[in-house]
């Protein structure tokens, strides 16, 4: 009777028929039982990650918890991988993540003790991997300090990270935290170690955030610091960096990927130059140079010229220039029409955003900046 029931019509019922036909103990393979170490592991793991290591107590954790993926046994070893979710308490408003190995051993009478907690293969450090965490605690800002950092440098971030955060909402009207979380770690390799990327990249930087595109505000934005960079900086500097970072904090989540870097690095930088009295040849040398030698840019700087790990002088240039495009605008158009730009940029296409808040195009726009590069940085040349 079976090859009769091999129909197309009745092929759909086949299992059913077949686990009512056989008999008793030929139902097919039976799944293969659960393996009650792991089920031990997961629980041996979930008491352990209860509450934050005491090594972490100075850092103000909240939500703390591992959720393990999977368990692998090697022995009386045992590996899970787990994700970390966590917030820092007053200044995330989403969760952070961190994708970690756990290794356990065996115990006597089945039990599991955690031995190590790392970072997953493949993925990024936290600061505490890297040693001991100072924190430093200022009215808009927290500050983390990472193993070899020596007290005096995290008192002068948090003293001048507080004075970025009101900077950027002077430039920046619209919603977020009015906080800032900055990281500060013990070299330049091991903010490379944080991030992910070479170090040569972050060489003669002062800082970068890292976060993510379009996040709510107050989401886990993060500025690094880099210590080496950021300790060749003159205090005016330092000023200028903090709140050109901080204000990409800010604007996080007005920031797409539809916005144009020009506008987003040139903003950030408007905003770290506008309570003050910025020459554009002192504070655009590499570009001045340039026009000075009769080379004005022929477009707005593109996305892949802020690209990190090339030529420092054209990477200048490229800041420089989208410093000066938005100087233009907010001198031209008004700062209202600066940061309505932004906005609008990071939800339409640029030329529609151009034409809605400035009446203009980018053609149009582009000769009105190399106007103004060359009557702002090609003065001594007309001496």
């Amino acid at each position: 009777m079976l090859p009769a029931l091999c129909s197309a019509r009745l092929l759909p019922l086949l299992p059913l028929l077949l686990s009512a036909l056989l008999p008793a103990g030929c139902a097919g393979p039976a799944a293969r039982p659960a393996d009650p170490a792991s089920a031990q592991v997961r629980r041996a793991v979930a008491a352990w990650s209860a509450a934050p290591p005491a090594s972490l107590a100075g850092i103000p954790l909240e939500d703390w918890s591992y959720e393990v993926a999977s368990v692998r046994r090697d022995g009386v070893r045992a590996f899970a991988r787990a994700e970390l979710r966590y917030r820092l308490a007053g200044y995330d408003a989403a969760p952070a993540g961190s994708a970690r190995e756990v290794e356990l051993a065996a115990e006597p009478g089945g039990h599991w003790r955690v031995t190590a907690d790392r970072p997953a293969p493949g993925a990024l450090p936290q600061l505490w991997d890297q040693g001991p965490v100072t924190v430093r605690r200022g009215a808009h800002a927290l500050v983390l300090g990472g193993a070899g950092q020596g007290p005096e440098t995290l008192d002068e971030v948090a003293a001048e990270a507080d004075r970025a955060v009101p900077a950027a909402s002077a430039a920046w009207p619209g919603r977020w935290a009015g906080r800032v979380v900055v990281l500060v770690p013990g070299s330049l390799e091991r903010m490379a170690q944080l991030l992910g990327r070479p170090a040569r990249e972050y060489q003669g930087l002062g800082a970068v955030t890292v976060g993510r595109v379009g996040a709510a505000p107050a989401a886990a934005d993060r500025v690094v610091v880099n210590p080496e960079g950021y300790g060749q900086l003159t205090a005016e500097g330092r000023r200028i960096v903090l709140t050109h970072e901080t204000t990409h904090v800010a604007t996080r989540a007005a920031t797409t990927a539809t916005t144009p870097l020009w506008l987003s690095e040139g903003f950030a930088d408007w905003a770290a130059y506008r309570d003050g009295a910025a020459d554009p040849e002192r504070a655009a040398p590499a570009l001045g140079r340039a026009v000075r030698a009769g080379e004005v840019p022929g477009a707005l700087p593109a996305d892949a010229a802020f690209a990190f790990g090339g030529d420092p002088d054209a990477l200048a240039r490229a800041y420089e220039g989208a410093w000066l495009a938005c100087r233009l605008i907010a001198e031209r158009w008004g700062d209202a029409a600066l940061v309505a730009l932004y906005g609008r940029a990071g939800r339409e296409p640029q030329e529609s955003a151009l034409r809605e808040v400035l009446g203009t195009d980018g053609a149009a726009l582009t000769r009105a900046w190399q106007e103004y590069l060359s009557r702002e940085l090609g003065r001594r040349a007309l001496r």
